[in-house]
């Protein structure tokens, strides 16, 4: 059988796992060289279809970064739910989900050029995505209810909210790999070995849950 004739039974056998193929090839291609820059040749050449076909299943490239900028962060959300945060103390959820997003955009680093990527760009296409839209209202509501349950048992302080908290989680986690080029030429690179990834970790940890914990209890 001929390489033509595998890619074309390839994507009549399974067409999902397919469209996964190329959104995993999309997002490494725009993460390294951006919505522009991005070639939809280098992206087909990094799977078993073609380019005819990526347009096929995406319209164009504005679609399929779309949908691999959507795929993203549906990959972080469903990370979070997974989690299970719900049968944990509100002390403890919230240190585990600290811990997650800080592992999570450690070791996805593309995800995180995604997202400063798409901040060049003003945030147009996110914007125009009901899915990244519901992905996002679903992590504050699911915050929301925790901040709920830790102010009902007294564990956290009165007052939360959950953008906020939400985005100082982000903003730990996120800088710690948007900047790690410049800070370790600034800086030297002792925080981002295993043992410093660890102690940043732990740090971002005590400061979320200090920050939330109640001061009266």
């Amino acid at each position: 059988m001929k390489s033509g004739d595998k890619t074309k039974s390839g994507w009549k056998q399974d067409p999902e796992g397919v469209k996964r193929d190329i959104i995993a090839a999309a997002i490494s291609e725009f993460a390294k060289s951006g919505f522009t820059g991005g070639k939809i040749d280098d992206i087909a050449a990094r799977t078993k279809t073609s380019k005819r076909m990526i347009y096929y299943y995406f319209g164009d490239k504005e679609g399929l970064y779309a949908r691999a900028l959507e795929a993203a962060y549906g990959n972080v959300r469903k990370g979070e739910i997974e989690l299970n945060l719900e049968g944990l103390p509100p002390l403890d959820a919230l240190a585990k989900l600290v811990s997650f997003t800080f592992d999570h955009h450690r070791k996805n680093p593309d995800f995180i050029r995604m997202v400063m990527i798409e901040n060049v760009h003003h945030a147009e296409h996110l914007q125009a995505s009901s899915i990244i839209t519901s992905l996002n209202a679903g992590a504050i509501s699911r915050l929301e209810g925790l901040i709920a349950r830790g102010e009902a048992s007294g564990d956290f302080r009165p007052g939360l909210d959950a953008t906020e908290l939400h985005w100082q989680i982000s903003a730990l986690s996120f800088f710690n790999v948007s900047n790690q080029p410049t800070f370790s030429a600034l800086f030297g690179n002792a925080l981002f070995t295993q043992r410093g990834q660890k102690s940043l970790r732990d740090r971002a940890v005590e400061m979320i849950t200090a920050f939330a914990r109640n001061p009266d209890k």
